[in-house]
């Protein structure tokens, strides 16, 4: 008898077992049509996920959730505009979305129940990225073991940036965390290899050719060659240095938790191929929708925030894109008669 997998669990006061869906079941209906390859969904991401489950289990090849960090505050939209009688830019600032909780064990809560549907939403050869920082990344970890199990933990990405500093006494703080996880750890995972540059030393050493090891017949390594054929470069490791958007970014739209195009990139194109399904269930400023888009993917996002649909809406009409807009609606259930 195969013994069971060890459980990990995550406490905290409150906490239950997995909840039944509740009330009403949550169905998505059209709002306005537009491409069907990119898809855009206003409601509540807890019950979209459940309608996109029972719509469409186990079929993006990757879930990237960037959830708040439980910040606890309320974090605000910039807009910049011309005055055409002044000439000058007139700032202002809207309400973007909420990161205050009564209690770390209400965020935990909240996390829980969304990343338990969205394992369901992913592919058997699939991956799911949950996005924090520092302050939660330990609690998130072992509750990502306890959704998905620990054998399914594939890698900590640490994305490090620079930014301005802050006038603190402490080290700076000028890194994010990105957890993945598979669906499955029985099935190989959907994964391409990505490089970086060869260090100059190595160049200096070995050139630009492949490299290979020669060993002996213990199988220990002695000394390495160098073939014909040139090396793409070193395998990509898991910590990332990007820039974040800065503030004169082409790319920047005033969002106030916007990331960076060049880290969605590199994660899509290691973790799908063209034409896999893409799901983001805080979509915010849009730029995994904006990126996927560009590489060829398909995607669905999610927000509640009508700030954030829009501009998610211009930054995909600036790439000719009008998507197909859903809404969340509540069916009740038939009784039986």
């Amino acid at each position: 008898m195969v013994p069971p997998r060890p459980c990990v669990h995550l406490e905290w006061p409150g906490k239950g077992p997995d909840p039944a869906d509740p009330g009403p079941t949550p169905a998505l209906e059209v709002a306005r049509p537009g491409h069907p390859a990119c898809m855009l969904i206003q409601g509540d991401n807890l019950h979209a996920l459940r309608a996109l489950r029972a719509r469409a289990p186990s079929s993006f090849a990757l879930v990237y959730l960037d959830p708040p960090f439980f910040t606890k505050r309320q974090h605000h939209l910039v807009r910049r505009q011309l005055d055409r009688a002044s000439g000058e830019i007139i700032r202002g600032v809207v309400p973007a979305f909420d990161d205050r909780w009564e209690g770390l064990d209400q965020y935990l809560s909240a996390l829980r129940a969304r990343l338990v549907v969205a394992r369901d939403l992913v592919t058997p050869d699939g991956s799911l990225v949950v996005h924090v920082d520092p302050k939660t990344s330990h609690y998130v970890k072992v509750l990502g073991d306890e959704v998905f199990g620990p054998d399914c933990f594939a890698s900590e990405i640490i994305w490090r940036y620079r930014r301005w500093p802050s006038k603190t006494p402490n080290f700076q703080r000028v890194h994010d965390v990105l957890l993945r996880y598979v669906r499955d750890a029985t099935v190989a995972p959907r994964f391409r290899q990505l490089y970086e540059p060869l260090a100059p030393s190595t160049i200096a050493t070995w050139g630009d050719r492949r490299q290979r090891a020669v060993v002996d017949d213990l199988g220990r390594r002695r000394r390495s060659s160098t073939v014909e054929e040139a090396t793409p470069g070193t395998p990509l490791g898991d910590v990332w240095e990007i820039g974040i958007v800065a503030p004169v970014a082409r790319e920047r739209t005033g969002y106030p938790t916007q990331k960076p195009e060049a880290l969605l990139s590199r994660l899509l194109e290691a973790c799908t191929h063209p034409g896999d399904l893409v799901l983001d269930p805080c979509a915010g400023s849009g730029t995994t929708l904006v990126v996927a888009t560009k590489l060829g993917r398909r995607v669905v996002g999610i927000d509640e925030s009508a700030a954030a649909l829009e501009i998610t809406r211009r930054r995909l009409r600036g790439l000719g894109v009008h998507p197909l807009e859903e809404r969340v609606v509540f069916r009740t259930r038939a009784l039986a008669g």
